[in-house]
């Protein structure tokens, strides 16, 4: 990665495949996601976003657009204030600290305990909820015990829940869990009334999955 995007590529992003779709379809909705940090690249996410929703320029639905999110609180919270009803997806990807000071730095800085008192002072629109993003990793967050943290750590926080199991590739010292066990924690989580979803996995052939892409080279 050499830089941020601007805003304006960001919305020639939206605008390019638009125009590549042609009048087959179009596009539906809208992520911030998979490209670093959005959050780290404030300026011109909140200037982009500004764009997509006006009345007077994209016209493209509050709805219909999420902003994801590692946690980073201070910028949460800077964003509330943008007074922007967009959609936030946080990948929590752990129920403990220890654990997730191990898969993502950040908490270090902001643990889990500063992000969910985030969310809970979050103004949200009736109806909207939050998206937790958890990523399963076999043996590492995956226990009957996560799930219960996980909806401890959740009373209060109008969220739904993507369950996300591990796309695994030959260098990775991750495994994705058995079906059983991603189905009985999703199961936990639905008996203590959150709705909580099991993400289906695409492209995990040809390595093109979430996570899967460039985890491969060639020497030529």
């Amino acid at each position: 990665l050499k830089r941020n995007l601007t805003a304006g590529e960001i919305i020639g992003q939206h605008l390019a495949i638009n125009q590549e779709m042609k009048d087959e379809d179009h596009i539906t909705n809208i992520v911030f996601m998979g490209m670093g940090e959005p959050l780290d690249n404030y300026g011109p996410v909140v200037d982009a976003l500004r764009l997509m929703t006006s009345p007077q320029a994209m016209k493209i639905s509050t709805r219909k657009v999420t902003v994801s999110t590692s946690g980073l609180v201070d910028k949460i919270k800077a964003f509330q204030e943008e007074k922007l009803p967009i959609n936030l997806a946080i990948s929590l990807n752990a129920s403990d600290n220890d654990t997730r000071d191990r898969l993502m730095p950040i908490n270090k800085k902001y643990p889990i305990e500063t992000l969910i008192e985030c969310l809970k002072e979050y103004p949200l629109k009736p109806q909207r909820r939050h998206t937790i993003e958890y990523v399963m990793l076999a043996g590492i967050n995956d226990s009957d015990e996560d799930a219960r943290r996980l909806a401890k750590w959740l009373e209060g926080v109008p969220s739904k829940i993507n369950l996300i199991p591990f796309n695994s590739f030959n260098s990775s010292e991750y495994r994705s869990p058995t079906a059983e066990r991603v189905l009985k924690f999703q199961s936990y989580l639905i008996e203590h009334n959150f709705s909580a979803f099991i993400r289906k996995n695409r492209a995990t052939d040809i390595l093109g999955a979430c996570g899967q892409l460039a985890t491969q080279s060639t020497k030529v």
